[in-house]
């Protein structure tokens, strides 16, 4: 992999996993387009991953402060509710980690028609959160977390966007747009760094094999950076986006990249 490779993977991840357009299906349509296979790259995929996780940490840092300290005042308020959501809505997908995990990553592996199918989907429920109009309900409660948590889990599918999928689900069960995308963003931390750290114990049982082929601390390093500063923008700019409503776009954008990838592919 090249520096040049790395840098446009490093920045299709940090912009894609917050725009609700599928960061895992623009890696396999971009290493398909590039001919890197950037998602068997374990290293890499590591270094991207935990990059936009931290451009959570870096935008979203008062809001994880403030359940930091409500956390230790060791009684009941709203930093502690919010916190056993983010527990809860960490159930389906850690299910899905711990006993599905092979027959996801052969899905990834069975090429770009997949992708295009859960494009179509994501592009169908982006539309239909637009369009519904449920009652509006004040605060996420324990049951949407977990529901919302479900949407995450089957976004583990290439081509099913996270923030999509979490935010159009928590729009359809009522919650306010304003916290969604908050909480969507901040749900996706501890699961990201949990894989993060079975990846790097992979990485230390398989050595050199892990790194790929010609994949140099330089080329991960700009893959990194890349992926940190656009993951700081997409996440900022998302979450003005879901506070406006303006999300049927992004379903215009998957139905016609979906239908392009099926047609090529």
């Amino acid at each position: 992999m090249s520096w040049i490779e790395a840098l446009i993977l490093g920045l299709v991840q940090g912009l894609t996993e917050y725009l609700p357009i599928s960061s895992s299906g623009h890696l396999a349509i971009g290493s398909a387009l590039f001919g890197v296979n950037g998602e068997d790259n374990l290293a890499f995929t590591v270094a991207v991953h935990v990059a936009t996780v931290l451009s959570t940490i870096v935008i979203l840092w008062r809001e994880i402060v403030w359940i930091f300290q409500d956390l230790f005042k060791g009684k009941w308020n709203e930093g502690t509710r919010y916190a056993v959501n983010i527990l809860i809505s960490m159930i389906p997908v850690a299910i899905v980690g711990f006993f599905f995990k092979d027959q996801v990553e052969a899905i990834f592996g069975s090429g770009l028609t997949v992708v295009g199918c859960c494009l179509l989907v994501t592009a169908a429920l982006l539309a239909f959160s637009f369009f519904a109009k449920p009652r509006q309900r004040e605060k996420i409660s324990p049951l949407h977390a977990f529901v919302i948590g479900i949407a995450q889990a089957v976004a583990v599918l290439p081509g099913i966007s996270r923030s999509g999928s979490t935010i159009a689900t928590g729009l359809l069960l009522g919650n306010k747009k304003e916290t969604l995308a908050q909480f969507s963003f901040l749900m996706v931390i501890p699961p990201i760094l949990g894989e993060a750290l079975l990846d790097v114990k992979d990485i230390v049982v398989d050595g050199a094999d892990a790194l790929g082929g010609n994949l140099s601390l330089g080329v991960l390093a700009v893959g990194f950076v890349a992926a940190f500063l656009a993951g700081c923008a997409a996440c900022k700019w998302m979450i003005n986006i879901v506070r406006r409503g303006k999300l049927i776009w992004f379903a215009a954008y998957c139905a016609v990249v979906g239908l392009a990838v099926l047609i090529f592919s």
